[in-house]
């Protein structure tokens, strides 16, 4: 049905045009023309700065250009200068409102979706943005200068069409309820941003876009502050009111913890967001929080719980067998490490999905027996007669000698025993372990390199600064190396990249795993075209289901809460706080410099 028909139903009367946004599924909470998000201060006053800074695993950056596969762009390019057709609320997990685009319409066979762009919206230099520019950027991305990564995730949108110098309309391969929000989604810049070159030789060229903040002053490769548009076209929006309320917002660069703590105990920047319970616990003290003048907080949120593990190269010769894989997993003892070094501050993992309603469970229902029961000749049978694996434990009755006894039975059957010195296969090649970090992990990669070697298994830490961690990763060349992937409420086109066959043999992309499986490559897809929220919720625990008995990763462990710290007196924050949130993306949305 069209949206237009739905609102229609709603509200009596046919809009003059389409819709002002677009829910995958459920209702949309807030009508046209609303005033602003209720977790926003719409009143809160403009001024001030907010230095942040970046992620440990940016040691630098050498380009402007974030969509390209080679080298690293500024933190916060993407979200501060770039602007998508429609923007998410933080309070809807799965709806989207329009911002570059004032109106939305899907056709009633769910093939294609028309965007017509509010004529308000201009780029940084002064020209509107025209459905060209809409054209010009999904077009520019889909081509092999940009990163592989937009071929997969767009992969099932056929054509974007100049409908009229404001619309565009996006032709879909398929029907899927997920493909308007994820078009929806597309970074628009404009035709003029790196004219004439070929776009993976835009580098240097600062952007052209339409979003709240410019590049301003910039320390290359050690810090960035971007500068908020005063003429920013679309401050009087509902979706935009009361949000980017810093006039500049800097972003600083530290290349170990122990420089980043003193930094901002210094006062060299205002937040961050601390992922070390160990720091949290013992780094995180003294006089300036005794007296107020540091806080540190645990935020709660709903998001899904995020997934973090080791992820393993199954292109590797040596991990293609799963019983070796899941034998490293049980060498991992997550307890003692929660115990000892991590103040029992985290959950486990326990597959890709934690905490939502898309992780599997026991053995599996009707409904997910629909998705599998067509794939049977493609699955091993323990899908069907085994309760879902969980991570080992060490947890009495269970230990770690225990674990590492079933560990050698496990390597032993896939043909790794111990003989001279070390775990060697038929050939006498010893089981050698690469870890690839950008740093930080030392202390939990020792208790388990300990272990390991009770199996006669050499596993060698491996640090690299994050230009040659991010290369190798691009090009497949690990054995492990940790990840963490903030939970989604509806996962979508970005399971073709991490899990599909396709992208397995694509620089690039993100099945660094190297998964290679014609029923997850099915499940992936029913998932991308569910209907309903059932449908989905029935297709992902499926697909959990397949991948955990696949033993790909090692899990570890998530947070239930996002614990930050931050200057006291400086900011206000909003009264409503949203549902669902990354907490750096909060602060830099809604807060505001006290007066």
């Amino acid at each position: 049905m069209r949206l237009w028909v739905f609102f229609f139903l709603i509200l009596g009367s046919p809009p003059t045009w389409a819709a002002h946004a677009y829910a995958q599924f459920g209702d949309i909470k807030y009508p046209r023309g609303f005033p602003h998000f209720e977790w926003v201060n719409p009143n809160a006053p403009k001024g001030g700065e907010l230095d942040l800074v970046a992620a440990l695993r940016i040691t630098n950056f050498d380009k402007y250009n974030p969509f390209t596969l080679k080298g690293t762009s500024p933190p916060g390019l993407g979200n501060l200068v770039f602007e998508t057709l429609l923007t998410p609320t933080l309070d809807e997990p799965t709806t989207a409102y329009g911002l570059l685009a004032e109106d939305i319409e899907v056709a009633a066979d769910g093939l294609a979706v028309t965007f017509r762009l509010n004529p308000k919206a201009r780029f940084h230099h002064g020209k509107p943005v025209m459905a060209a520019d809409v054209k010009h950027s999904f077009d520019i991305l889909m081509t092999k200068e940009a990163n592989p990564q937009f071929r997969v995730v767009y992969g099932d949108v056929k054509r974007a069409v100049v409908l009229g110098p404001r619309t565009v309309r996006f032709e879909f391969a398929r029907a899927s309820a997920e493909l308007p929000l994820l078009v929806g989604g597309l970074a628009v810049f404009s035709r003029d941003w790196g004219a004439g070159k070929s776009f993976d030789k835009v580098v240097m060229d600062i952007p052209i876009a339409s979003g709240p903040y410019r590049v301003g002053r910039v320390n290359f490769g050690r810090d960035i502050t971007y500068e908020r548009d005063p003429d920013y076209w679309g401050r009087d929006l509902g979706v935009r009111r009361g949000m980017f309320n810093f006039d500049r917002i800097t972003y600083k660069i530290y290349r170990d913890n122990v420089a980043q703590t003193e930094a901002f105990k210094a006062g060299e920047f205002d937040f961050l967001r601390v992922f070390s319970a160990r720091e949290w616990a013992r780094i995180y003290t003294g006089k300036k929080f005794d007296s107020g003048e540091l806080v540190k907080a645990e935020l709660p949120f709903a998001n899904a719980g995020d997934f973090q593990g080791f992820l393993i190269n199954t292109r590797r010769d040596k991990f293609k067998d799963v019983r070796v894989r899941e034998a490293l997993a049980l060498a991992f003892d997550f307890e003692w490490m929660s115990r000892r070094l991590m103040y029992n501050s985290y959950l486990r993992c326990r597959g890709y999905f934690n905490n939502s309603d898309f992780e599997a469970k026991g053995l599996p229902g009707p409904d997910e027996l629909q998705v599998l029961e067509p794939l049977r000749n493609k699955l091993s049978e323990k899908i069907f007669r085994e309760e879902v694996p969980q991570p080992p434990s060490t947890d009495p009755p269970n230990s770690l000698r225990g674990n590492l006894q079933k560990a050698r039975e496990l390597l032993a059957a896939a043909g790794w025993t111990y003989r001279d010195g070390a775990l060697r296969n038929a050939k006498g090649e010893a089981f050698t372990l690469e870890y690839m970090d950008s740093g930080g992990g030392e202390r939990v990669m020792t208790p388990y390199i300990q272990a390991l070697a009770k199996l006669g298994i050499r596993l060698d830490y491996r640090r690299a600064d994050f230009a040659l961690y991010r290369k190798r990763l691009n090009v497949f060349d690990f054995d492990l190396f940790s990840l963490r992937i903030p939970g989604s409420e509806a996962p979508g086109a970005d399971l073709l990249d991490f899990f599909g066959s396709q992208s397995a043999d694509t620089e690039g992309s993100s099945n660094w795993i190297g998964v290679r499986d014609p029923a997850v490559d099915a499940i992936v897809n029913l998932a991308l075209s569910a209907a309903t929220r059932p449908q989905l919720v029935a297709r992902l625990r499926a697909l959990d289901r397949v991948l955990r008995h696949g033993h790909y990763v090692i899990p570890q462990w998530y947070s239930s809460t996002h614990r930050v710290a931050y200057r006291a007196g400086k900011f206000e924050q909003p009264e409503v706080k949203p549902l669902y949130y990354a907490a750096d993306d909060w602060v830099v949305l809604t807060w505001w410099r006290k007066r």
